[in-house]
């Protein structure tokens, strides 16, 4: 029988909230909303960011996709880069495969 451990990327394994965060500011910017608070930024980390876009602020569901599109311009050229294990998390993945035990990531991101 095998062991398999699931782990969430976002807030689990990876603190990418710089990233997120200031990608999402660089979508808001788009739409008029200039230096929102850190911690109403910090509620897209985890879940789809077309639905917090809509949640948060009100978007309709063509412009939270919109902003999804302006936000993934700036991840893709800086945000992807603004993350980093959490501390101990390296050796425990690694005492865990040593283990024997089957790892896995999961996400709701489309892929």
């Amino acid at each position: 029988m095998s062991i398999w451990v699931l782990f969430d990327l976002d807030g689990t394994l990876v603190d990418n909230s710089e990233g997120i965060t200031k990608s999402t500011q660089f979508a808001l910017d788009s739409y008029d909303y200039p230096n929102q608070p850190m911690e109403t930024l910090k509620k897209f980390i985890g879940p789809p960011l077309h639905e917090s876009f809509m949640e948060f602020y009100g978007f309709s569901k063509e412009q939270a996709f919109e902003a999804v599109d302006r936000y993934r311009v700036r991840y893709k050229e800086k945000g992807v880069y603004e993350n980093r294990l959490y501390p101990g998390m390296k050796e425990l993945l690694e005492a865990l495969k040593s283990a024997g035990v089957k790892l896995s990531v999961s996400t709701s991101k489309p892929t």
